[in-house]
């Protein structure tokens, strides 16, 4: 699955390995494997298909983003976004989503 990055700070938390960004170490590892779980991903099908992805949809004003779990407190947030080619997961951050 093709990824997107809101910022180029999320970009380079995934390929620059002395980046923190000001997470701790579990949450960029967590990333890490969860931004591969998304380039190995066909579509979001495949996301939803591994219960331990949490991949969910949020609800009210935030109904067109959907958060991938890191840990018990942090989630990653993603937005679908429709191609041609294809769908594109955004990534648009990491938050305490609760």
């Amino acid at each position: 699955m093709d990824i997107e990055f809101k910022t180029k700070e999320l970009d380079k938390l995934e390929t620059d390995s002395t980046f923190t960004a000001g997470f701790a170490r579990e949450i960029i590892k967590a990333y890490r494997k969860r931004i591969q779980s998304i380039r190995a991903a066909q579509d979001e099908r495949d996301l939803r298909a591994v219960k331990g992805n949490h991949f969910e949809k949020l609800q009210g004003a935030r109904a067109h983003q959907h958060s991938l779990k890191l840990n018990d407190k942090m989630r990653l947030i993603v937005e679908i976004k429709k191609a041609t080619s294809g769908n594109i997961l955004v990534i648009m951050g990491i938050e305490n989503y609760h």
